[in-house]
């Protein structure tokens, strides 16, 4: 069987709403965001799953415990899972970043793979340590359901990485709040994507407001 992994963005924080780099600044759930996980929940009640993990920081954990609760399991926290350290950019919108680290900016968005952002992280200490922090999942549940909740940045890098992306196109990939993705793993070399971004269980009030108008962000939903 292998092991299949739902991996899930947690849901909307009032810094998503006003497009604000949360990164590894702790920011609630909104009450928007506490709706989506209970719509999540309600999808995924009747799976069997031999465990649930999330990041440390508190939009996943609580995210999941929501999720969690009706198979009455407790969340296993995993360092690694957390989103990319944005440094000095954190709490800020794309504008006021481009106002006062524009050649940051720019070289970031050209290298995101190999750029340290100001104070923070590259992707590819992000990418390391993510996909460090699921293969041990994965390894250790060779033959089960696991639900992994987790951040934007945080699935696209795993998700890039596993089926070969160049991660300095990872923007390319784009993740909703309480959106779900399931991937398949026959061993941490053999994964195979299965669904990505799907927010179908959402009703129309609690989907994302760009993808709800057809709309496009220009910034990363982290």
């Amino acid at each position: 069987m292998g092991c299949r992994v739902y991996l899930i963005r947690h849901g909307e924080t009032v810094w998503n709403r006003e497009s604000r780099f949360q990164g590894r600044s702790d920011i609630p759930l909104s009450p928007t965001g506490v709706e989506q996980a209970g719509a999540l929940g309600k999808r995924l009640k009747n799976h069997c799953f031999t465990g649930f993990f999330s990041s440390s920081l508190s939009r996943a954990r609580d995210t999941a415990g929501i999720i969690a609760l009706p198979h009455q399991k407790t969340v296993q926290v995993v360092p690694g899972l957390e989103e990319i350290d944005f440094g000095h950019w954190e709490g800020l919108t794309a504008r006021e970043i481009r106002e006062r680290f524009g050649d940051e900016l720019k070289a970031w968005w050209a290298n995101p793979l190999h750029t340290r952002i100001p104070g923070g992280e590259t992707l590819a200490e992000l990418a390391e340590r993510a996909c460090a922090a699921l293969k041990g999942i994965v390894e250790g549940n060779p033959d089960g359901q696991v639900a992994v909740v987790a951040h934007g940045g945080t699935i696209r890098t795993i998700v890039g990485t596993v089926i070969g992306l160049d991660l300095n196109q990872y923007w390319r990939l784009r993740q909703e709040n309480a959106s779900l993705t399931v991937m398949e793993f026959y061993g941490w070399e053999k994964g195979v994507l299965m669904l990505y971004n799907d927010v179908s269980h959402l009703a129309p009030g609690l989907i994302p407001g760009a993808l709800s108008k057809g709309g496009r962000m220009n910034v990363p939903e982290v």
